[in-house]
């Protein structure tokens, strides 16, 4: 028996129905992949989608030559760079989701671990790098596909603290707070306040400090309180950020760090009903010390925690997902359900300090008991590690991007610089749902605060049941975390029949604390399974 065992064809056979059987269990879960784009040019270390429908990729600068050149004409120079002096090199682009085309960018300074948020017209907001970007505040305004958009870095303002591994999220009022950075434990608003003296202490930040960092890129949610939750490495506070000062401390998280090194991601769970209530969820990181140590095989945490931040008492709920992940991207979907992609099962953050790729998916289904939460999809083939990004697409998928363990781009290697763009579609997608699918006929282009306004929608099956209208952020989706995400689900009434359509009595959100005024995606979901967005500008 044990020689037919090690006998070639034996092996051969082996093989064959190894792979047969991991093929049916690939076949059998749910979501599917598709390549995008071959090559984007850059790998995309910050990924934004803007409302016109086309997405910002923005890399470092300082990083020798990317695989997409500058117009002729269009070169930088770059003392900081040790490859390249005159760089004719893009380190951003646009692209465009119609017709998966990509248009350089010009970046003038280092933008390598940077942060950044939609301004209130749909302006974005890029703050921070490294070197000649550590207090530079950058915008680019989007415009139609074919456009000539390009970045703007500003000269009349700068950051009062520079800042590298900074968050920034956008605030009730419209401006934007901007919170962190390494060696930077403090908080500064944009536009600057004119009554505040530029940079603010939050000792907090300095207090959860360790000696490998884990307090950066903290996760910062705005409340529908208009309160924040900063989160950074174990330990989270509520900040009134009209008074500068912290409000609440709540309890410290189980299972180590969470923020870069550590990183694992967290979100905000769907806001609805009154809006009184705002859960946050935590997931996933390293374990401590496995970035001092440079270790690339300790395994990563597997455990969530869960918590009411509005509840008087709150307390972390904790629950385990189906692998342990670090880098993962947590993505608020247009069911309120979450996605978690990408990232590794071992290591830290960091260049080469990582390993195990985590191809597998997993979907979070809030809604459900502890222990059913947990949905395992469809695995991908591209290993996703430090510095790739997840985003939200208007079409209901989640684009895929970046991934770039190295220095500089290096392709010859266990993990490459990853050019590729990916779209994932979860089930919803899939095409025994799509006489399921709605489609918007017609709603408003501007809503203002709670405003009564009317959706009209179509759908091939009759409805059954209602059919919610849910906003969705654009979101800033850098080094595990998505700054300014958010998900909110407006009161409607039961969609009535109306010549072939169905028309839906819809109340836009209250105020800026439940939904700062911004564009949002508007999503028509049916049965958990949603429209193309249409843009929708909030305004107070």
């Amino acid at each position: 028996m044990a020689k037919y065992a090690s006998s070639p064809s034996s092996r051969w056979l082996l093989q064959i129905l190894i792979f047969t059987f991991m093929f049916k269990v690939r076949a059998q879960l749910p979501g599917t992949w598709e390549l995008i784009l071959p090559n984007a040019g850059i790998a995309s270390m910050h990924t934004a989608v803007t409302r016109f429908n086309t997405v910002v990729l923005l890399d470092r600068t300082n990083i020798g030559p990317s695989r997409k050149m500058l117009p002729k004409g269009h070169c930088r120079y770059d003392r900081y760079d040790v490859v390249l002096k005159k760089d004719c090199f893009a380190h951003s682009v646009v692209f465009d989701l119609q017709t998966n085309q990509i248009r350089p960018l010009m970046i003038l300074t280092d933008t390598w671990c940077s942060s950044g948020q939609f301004l209130p017209d749909g302006t974005l907001l890029q703050t921070g790098g490294d070197l000649d970007g550590f207090k530079k505040i950058r915008k680019f305004e989007p415009c139609e596909p074919g456009g000539n958009c390009d970045w703007v870095e500003l000269k009349d303002v700068e950051l009062a603290s520079g800042r590298w591994y900074a968050t920034n999220q956008i605030l009730p009022d419209g401006t934007v707070i901007i919170v962190g950075g390494r060696g930077t434990n403090t908080v500064e608003y944009y536009p600057p306040r004119t009554n505040k003296n530029g940079a603010v202490e939050l000792k907090f930040l300095a207090d959860v400090k360790d000696n490998q960092m884990d307090n950066l890129y903290p996760y910062v949610h705005l409340l529908p309180n208009g309160h924040l939750f900063i989160f950074a490495n174990n330990k989270a506070v509520m900040y009134d950020h009209e008074s500068n000062n912290v409000i609440g401390d709540y309890p410290a998280l189980s299972g180590g760090p969470r923020n870069y090194p550590s990183a694992g991601s967290s979100v905000m769970l769907a806001l609805e009903g009154n809006f009184s209530t705002a859960v946050i969820v935590v997931c996933g990181g390293a374990q401590y010390g496995a970035f001092i140590e440079r270790s690339t095989v300790t395994p990563a945490h597997g455990s969530c925690g869960r918590i009411v931040t509005t509840d008087p008492k709150p307390g972390w709920e904790m629950e385990d997902m189906p692998y342990g992940r670090i880098m993962g991207d947590m993505v608020m979907l247009p069911t309120g359900d979450t996605l978690i992609i990408n990232g590794a099962q071992a290591g830290a953050q960091g260049f080469e300090m990582a390993s195990s790729p985590c191809l597998y998916p997993v979907l979070y289904r809030p809604n459900q008991p502890v222990g059913l939460r947990f949905m395992t999809l469809n695995p991908g083939t591209v290993p996703r590690m430090y510095h790739s990004t997840a985003n939200l697409l208007p079409d209901g998928r989640v684009l895929i991007a970046g991934s770039n363990p190295h220095y500089f781009y290096k392709f010859a290697a266990e993990f490459p610089t990853e050019l590729r763009l990916e779209a994932f579609s979860p089930e919803y997608l899939s095409p025994d749902r799509a006489n399921l699918r709605p489609v918007i006929e017609e709603i408003p282009e501007t809503v203002r605060y709670g405003e009564a306004f009317d959706v009209l929608v179509s759908v091939p099956l009759s409805v059954v049941g209602i059919i919610e209208v849910n906003l969705g952020s654009a979101p800033f989706s850098t080094h595990s975390f998505s700054q300014g995400q958010r998900l909110v689900k407006l009161a409607v009434t039961p969609s009535v029949p109306e010549g072939g359509r169905y028309r839906i009595q819809c109340t836009a959100p209250p105020n800026g604390s439940v939904a700062p005024p911004s564009y949002y995606m508007v999503f028509a979901v049916n049965q958990g399974v949603p429209s193309v967005a249409r843009w929708v500008h909030l305004v107070p």
